[in-house]
């Protein structure tokens, strides 16, 4: 008897079920987005302009999407058909793009449907989290390690991204993605569990938890924009490093494949590490790591353009990343307790608010300045998220 309870903790088929769907769905994001500017700049022959226009649409987009289904999530309905329909979508999303080379359908069907589609990731690790509590689960060595399967992806999805575009053409890789969200959607369907919504205990004494709007904590604003200026300095870095190193700098487009990858490799062990260190250093100081390392790496960019020095610095932005990403959501979750379909979402919303500047800043900038004026603004705006997250109180 003690062996039979011992074996179900020690190998649980959800938990790896949730490990599989978030290293699927997240090859097959890491297949598309790294070569989405070179795709619009070479295939679909937009302007610089144009291409972060792309971007920002496709935020806002999914900004208003993600909340109407997050509100929608967090209070009725069951959370995993809403995955298994967003994982849909990001098959007919891929299959879009492998066909057609049209601007105006791309950034009007392609973007509602990759709106829909990008909801499927928060509401993974807002289903996995509800899991982990109704299971009594560690919660942030659980999603550290579903951050690890996303950092996995990247490791081998950029690289293979590239090889694929340059090699075999845009429409083959687009299609391979629409496989790997094809297997996903089964997975999804086959595996991951209906978990019961929580109902949340609250004392007489207590003040109400719920009605009480996000966006009214300081913290959680204060997070909100540190977050979104995180990210939008990463988005500007991921759109415009193809094109500068090929431009500008005249290394091989093969190299921003490895560059990312190379991060993403990193960035494994440093979400593994922030997630058993948190308790000890708390999350309000891992952060603040995090986004020093992110001071540094953009710096770096500004100082260093040889291919050796690229390679090196990818360690900050592995740190940056890792850390950010991982502790960042549970951050946002701590601080909404009982919401985490909307904290995640809020999360989520940060990188998608962040890709809305970024879009629009790092089009407006190389049209203009040229690619080397992006590296100094997002050096000046990672140390303003440096000043912002000094200010949000520990959790």
């Amino acid at each position: 008897m003690n062996v039979t309870r011992w074996l179900p903790r020690r190998f649980n088929p959800v938990f790896a079920a949730f490990l599989i769907i978030a290293f699927l769905t997240g090859i097959a994001g890491a297949l598309q987005a790294p070569t989405l500017s070179l795709f619009l700049t070479t295939e679909v022959k937009v302007r610089p302009l144009w291409v972060g226009m792309f971007y920002t649409v496709n935020a806002i987009a999914g900004i208003i999407v993600s909340f109407l289904l997050a509100k929608r999530s967090d209070t009725r309905g069951d959370r995993r058909r809403l995955i298994l329909l967003c994982c849909m979508m990001a098959v007919g999303n891929s299959l879009l793009f492998a066909f057609n080379r049209d601007y105006l359908t791309l950034i009007t069907a392609g973007v509602l449907l990759a709106a829909i589609a990008n909801t499927a990731m928060p509401q993974i690790f807002a289903l996995a989290r509800e899991y982990a509590d109704s299971s009594a689960r560690e919660v942030v060595m659980f999603s550290s390690v579903m951050r690890a399967q996303l950092s996995l992806a990247w490791v081998i999805g950029p690289p293979l991204s590239f090889m694929l575009a340059l090699n075999y053409g845009f429409t083959v890789m687009f299609m391979i993605a629409a496989a790997i969200f094809g297997i996903s959607v089964l997975l999804v369907w086959l595996i991951l569990p209906s978990v019961p919504r929580a109902q949340i205990e609250i004392s007489v004494d207590a003040p109400p938890i719920a009605p009480i709007s996000a966006w009214r904590d300081p913290d959680v604003r204060l997070l909100f924009l540190a977050s979104m200026l995180m990210w939008t300095c990463n988005t500007m870095y991921i759109i415009d490093m193809p094109l500068y190193i090929t431009a500008d700098l005249g290394l091989p487009e093969r190299l921003a494949g490895l560059l990312m990858g190379t991060a993403a490799g990193l960035e494994i062990p440093a979400m593994l590490l922030a997630g058993y260190y948190v308790k000890r250093f708390g999350k309000r100081n891992m952060m603040l790591f995090a986004v020093a390392a992110g001071v540094l790496f953009y710096a770096g960019l500004v100082l260093f353009k040889f291919k050796l020095a690229l390679m090196v610095l990818q360690l900050f932005n592995a740190i940056f990343i890792g850390i950010i990403a991982g502790i960042g959501m549970l951050y946002f979750q701590d601080l909404m307790p009982g919401r985490p379909g909307a904290a995640t979402t809020m999360f989520t919303n940060s990188i998608s608010t962040g890709v809305i500047l970024a879009g629009v800043l790092q089009g407006v900038l190389v049209e203009n300045f040229g690619h080397y004026a992006v590296y100094w603004l997002i050096t000046l705006l990672a140390l303003l998220a440096l000043w912002m997250s000094a200010r949000v109180r520990e959790v």
